[in-house]
């Protein structure tokens, strides 16, 4: 019988190589919701303290729904300092997903309660961020900062939109959290889009109607 693979405990290695350089207060960035067809774009920043270990947190797509709940009030509870910030439906479809998704990153850092002083976000682009920053590709499964973000951004997100599907319940919010389902794309075929929905997203959908 194959033994279970234990999960990775992350470490702050990458965060130390930057205080190696000097900085101090180093945040971890990852953002949540860049393909749904309705919802914000949601991101996270995270500074925790030097050499800490938080046992479960990871890239939150590998965490069940019910753990990423727990770990949410974990790490709030155990970083230095954390800030959540978005960009709505609306500036999605102004300046498009990427911009938005740099927008919410920005904000999340300007919502910290300790400033930082140098960023590591997850993925390859970043820009606009008031402080030096670098990309990690998949750094939500290697840097403990990272982790702990995108477990932030992604419940967060998820719960306000459950509280949508409450103002809008012939969608099913609560269920695919915005993303595009065939369930989705049912209920925009038979009710049309909500305030909620991403124009930008449906323009296929948009036209055909």
């Amino acid at each position: 019988m194959a033994k279970t693979k234990e999960p990775v405990l992350l470490t702050m290695e990458k965060e130390m190589e930057i205080r190696a350089k000097g900085f101090t207060a180093v945040c971890g960035i990852d953002e949540a919701g860049r393909g749904p067809l309705a919802g914000p774009v949601v991101a996270a920043a995270v500074i925790l303290p030097e050499g800490i270990q938080l046992p479960g947190v990871n890239d939150s797509k590998k965490i069940t729904e019910k753990k990423r709940e727990i770990l949410f009030d974990f790490v709030k509870e155990h970083a230095l300092a954390y800030g959540i910030g978005e960009a709505s439906e609306t500036e999605i479809d102004e300046i498009n997903i990427l911009q938005a998704t740099f927008l919410a990153m920005r904000r999340a850092v300007e919502a910290l309660q300790i400033p930082a002083d140098y960023a590591l976000v997850d993925g390859n682009r970043i820009q606009g961020l008031p402080v030096p920053a670098e990309t990690v590709i998949g750094g939500d499964g290697k840097v403990l900062s990272i982790a702990a973000a995108s477990i932030l951004a992604k419940v967060t997100r998820d719960r306000y939109m459950r509280d949508m599907a409450a103002q809008y319940p012939e969608y099913g919010f609560e269920k695919h959290k915005g993303y595009g389902t065939k369930a989705h794309y049912a209920a925009i075929e038979q009710y049309g889009i909500c305030p909620l929905h991403r124009k930008t997203f449906l323009k296929k959908v948009l036209n055909h109607q």
